[in-house]
């Protein structure tokens, strides 16, 4: 079985590194020019994820009908911003049997669409699967213990998905809940920014807590009101990697919420910006957009869109927290 990888950012190493457990026709696309040609010179990718080297039989490729034609299954590892693009790149390399696993999180920017939509329109195959859930890549990379949720309508995508990807470490819990899964990941990351806020305040576990909790009814409610199975909450890609994001400073979210709790410049937060890939700033974008496009009321992200986007006070964000019914 011939399994590509779009991406060789952390994640996407960390991913290949699992698969790499049983399976060893992996090929990896990639559109640095530097990374391949260390690729080329050492005959194994590295200095992606520090103190991890990929095995060997991975190969890297900068042409995706290398990498694409005759996969069986495609993992597009990308930001969520270039999930689009990629699908129209790699469309005439599929055919309606290749199975599309995206392991990206959010929501498209220009459209407020999910990736999965975006997916359906775009390619040739229906077996469109998502996974999500609490797994930093360095942690994949280093064997531990991990769960995900893996959403599909497509019974071939989620028997095949788990059959490559599931190993001693690596749980998959399966569900039809695309829309609810994809709003769980996306969401997470914007509560991430709203934690380190907190936590940049300086106030402890316990208010950081009340966020989450708060977050996870708010979440619930949107899922309902996007079509989805509010259950989904309880699931690896709801409740698991919110925990996850929402209390740890590898978390880039997180982090870029430190920043501004601590009282950044809007120049320092620009600066970080700059620096870091944080996906919960563009994500915010989209979701905000879509609950004002949907009339769904959701004051918790209309908040952390006015502290993040306005430049408005964070302790507002506490001040809500007590007060809101």
């Amino acid at each position: 079985m011939k399994i590509a990888l779009i991406g060789t950012g952390v994640y996407g190493l960390a991913i290949a590194s699992a698969l790499a457990k049983k399976n060893k026709n992996i090929i990896m696309w990639t559109e640095s020019e530097e990374r391949y040609r260390n690729y080329q010179k050492k005959g194994y990718i590295n200095n992606v994820i520090p103190n991890f080297t990929a095995p060997k039989y991975i190969k890297l490729t900068m042409s995706y009908e290398e990498a694409v034609t005759n996969a069986d299954i495609v993992f597009i590892t990308s930001t969520a911003a270039y999930v689009g693009a990629i699908c129209d790149s790699i469309n005439k390399y599929i055919t309606r049997k290749t199975i599309i696993c995206i392991a990206s999180k959010g929501i498209e920017n220009t459209s407020c669409e999910f990736l999965s939509d975006i997916a359906f329109e775009k390619l040739k195959t229906k077996h469109i699967a998502i996974i999500s859930g609490p797994s930093f890549a360095i942690d994949m990379a280093n064997n531990n213990p991990i769960g995900l949720s893996l959403a599909s309508h497509s019974k071939k995508a989620i028997r095949l998905v788990k059959e490559v990807l599931e190993n001693d470490t690596v749980k998959l819990r399966d569900t039809n809940d695309l829309i609810g899964v994809q709003i769980c990941g996306s969401v997470k990351n914007i509560i991430a920014v709203a934690a380190g806020m907190l936590d940049g305040m300086n106030y402890p576990e316990s208010t950081q807590s009340f966020l989450i909790t708060e977050a996870l009814n708010d979440i619930k409610n949107l899922i309902a009101a996007l079509g989805g199975n509010p259950k989904t909450i309880t699931s690896f890609a709801g409740v698991g990697d919110l925990l996850l994001t929402c209390t740890s400073t590898k978390s880039r979210n997180f982090t870029f919420g430190k920043v501004i709790g601590a009282g950044a410049t809007k120049e320092e937060k620009e600066q970080h910006l700059k620096e870091n890939t944080v996906e919960g700033y563009y994500t915010l974008k989209s979701i905000y957009k879509l609950i004002k496009h949907k009339k769904i009321k959701m004051p918790i992200i209309d908040l952390i869109y006015k502290i993040v986007m306005n430049d408005e006070d964070p302790k507002l964000l506490v001040s809500f927290l007590v007060n809101k019914k």
